[in-house]
């Protein structure tokens, strides 16, 4: 199954600024989001963030806030615990998600959005960890469990479907 600009949501897991200095390949991990949310605002599709407990971690880098219609505050690592599922518009059933940290936040709330019956793709090169083997055993799991492992390009020419798109030169300076 392709994934469809009409059916998805972007949901950008804690991209916090205290947390982002700790992650591997940080500036590439979030440059990826960003042209994502970008792309998303190109075709009108939902943009959702979140933040772990902002109180101890900070609020997401300031890039970000543009970008998400919503920002969901939470102390739960599984994002769907937190009002993520109301969050989401009912004819979105695509969830694409980017975020960090990848075998906590970002894994379970994958996990729980599978759980609630939602189609999900993890953007690989959007999505971050300390150490990277922790981030490689997250998308391991998440591809068994039945989330779809995709790249940042994937997802942009998914949701465009074809080069006679309106935004197609738009969403091409953003990938290149």
């Amino acid at each position: 199954m392709l994934m469809s600009a009409a059916k998805s949501t972007l949901v950008l897991v804690d991209f916090q600024k205290r947390l982002m200095p700790a992650i591997d390949n940080a500036d590439s991990v979030a440059e990826r989001a960003l042209t994502l949310a970008s792309i998303a605002g190109l075709l009108d599709i939902p943009i959702i963030g979140t933040e772990q407990t902002p109180e101890k971690l900070g609020p997401n880098d300031d890039r970000f806030y543009q970008h998400c219609q919503q920002t969901l505050h939470k102390s739960t690592f599984d994002a769907c615990e937190s009002g993520l599922l109301n969050a989401i518009e009912d004819h979105r059933t695509q969830i694409i998600i980017g975020g960090c940290e990848a075998h906590i936040c970002v894994l379970q709330t994958a996990m729980g959005l599978l759980d609630a019956g939602f189609r999900v793709w993890v953007v690989a090169d959007a999505v971050g960890a300390r150490q990277p083997g922790n981030r490689e055993l997250a998308l391991q799991r998440l591809r068994q469990q039945g989330a779809d492992i995709v790249s940042t390009e994937m997802v942009a020419f998914e949701w465009l479907g074809n080069a006679e798109h309106p935004q197609f030169r738009n969403a091409l300076a953003h990938i290149k």
